[in-house]
């Protein structure tokens, strides 16, 4: 099968011809037919994260090393074979892969959140991923039907989807009392507006220093979309929210998307932080108290919660956001535009 690969970070990815792989024991054989293009593929590539002060975190330091096969949000078709047969999953029936996988054996695993284990193996950084024409699942729990459903668009439910679902029900009856802020328009930007859209919330104030991406969460359904290199951001914001925020979600995580969400925030406010940007900030700790300010970080979602969204998927209740499908022979031009911050909503990349 045809794979393309990060053989060295910063480089173009290369294709490479392995053999498909054979399943053994739990494991399940899924033929790929939609694997997303997520931007924490950019950092898998580049081989860092900016932790801000000059500092970076290899994916060496994480013991991630190349060759690297890319793309953690994969909607395919099972392959036959005796787990998938022992978990009444047919041949051909069409799933989505939950790829945040865990060790199944500590405390994190133990209580359903393998997405935070503390030895992780997702698929698409660890254990290959689905640019490639096959991916091996280990276990067929991981595999949530989709029969239904687009692969394309319901491929990056398995990130954007599930990352921001996972984010918004953190905030809990907020969601509710007022508007969310939003900050960042690309697909997770999106994907927020449309789950936020299916919780039954208030509706998305989003902030995005791009103006197509502003109107693009417009036509996605946003209250307001405002401008993040404004003089006045912050003010807007406050004014926009009547009186200051009390739910930020910031999909960037830099130094000035987090600044803003500060600034922006209510007595009470609650930020979450899911992008992996980089920087760093400086609080004045009494200001945390004194406001009362809550800032948490949410790293992607649990199996359940994937299934829980791809559930309003299938009522109808989650509205798609816009996909664009390229042939996966064109993933190092898919990768070149997302670094250079052309695509709106997700790439496809189909074998």
């Amino acid at each position: 099968m045809r794979c393309y690969c990060v053989m060295e970070h910063g480089r173009p990815l290369v294709a490479v011809d392995r053999p498909v792989p054979e399943p053994n024991g739990s494991e399940v054989l899924v033929k790929v037919l939609a694997a997303g293009l997520c931007h924490t593929d950019l950092h898998l590539w580049e081989g860092h994260y900016d932790l801000g002060g000059g500092k970076k975190l290899t994916l060496a330091e994480r013991g991630i090393k190349p060759p690297i096969t890319l793309s953690h949000e994969v909607a395919g078709e099972v392959v036959a074979g005796p787990a998938a047969a022992a978990a009444g999953l047919a041949a051909g029936q069409r799933v989505l892969v939950h790829p945040w996988i865990g060790c199944g054996e500590c405390a994190a695993c133990r209580r359903g959140e393998e997405h935070i284990c503390i030895k992780p193996g997702a698929i698409g950084i660890v254990r290959p991923g689905g640019f490639a024409e096959y991916v091996l699942v280990p276990s067929a729990r991981y595999l949530v039907p989709i029969d239904g459903l687009d692969p394309a668009t319901a491929a990056p439910l398995a990130c954007a989807g599930v990352t921001t679902y996972s984010a918004l029900k953190k905030f809990g009856r907020r969601i509710h009392e007022g508007p969310v802020v939003v900050i960042g328009a690309g697909g997770l930007g999106l994907m927020a507006i449309r789950v936020l859209a299916a919780l039954g919330g208030q509706g998305a104030i989003v902030v995005d220093v791009d103006a197509g991406k502003r109107g693009a969460a417009l036509a996605a359904g946003a209250l307001v979309a405002i401008d993040a290199r404004a003089a006045d951001a912050a003010q807007q914001l406050v004014a926009a929210t009547g009186g200051g925020a009390r739910a930020v979600l910031d999909l960037v995580g830099a130094t000035p998307t987090v600044t803003l969400a500060m600034a922006a925030c209510a007595r009470g406010g609650h930020i979450v932080i899911c992008g992996l940007m980089g920087g760093d900030i400086t609080v004045s700790l009494p200001v945390i108290p004194m406001r009362p300010l809550t800032l948490q970080g949410s790293y992607v979602g649990t199996v359940e919660e994937l299934r829980e969204l791809v559930a309003l998927a299938k009522q109808g209740s989650l509205a798609s956001i816009p996909v664009t499908c390229r042939p996966l022979a064109q993933a190092n031009e898919a990768l070149a535009d997302l670094h250079a911050g052309k695509v709106v909503g997700r790439t496809i990349l189909v074998p």
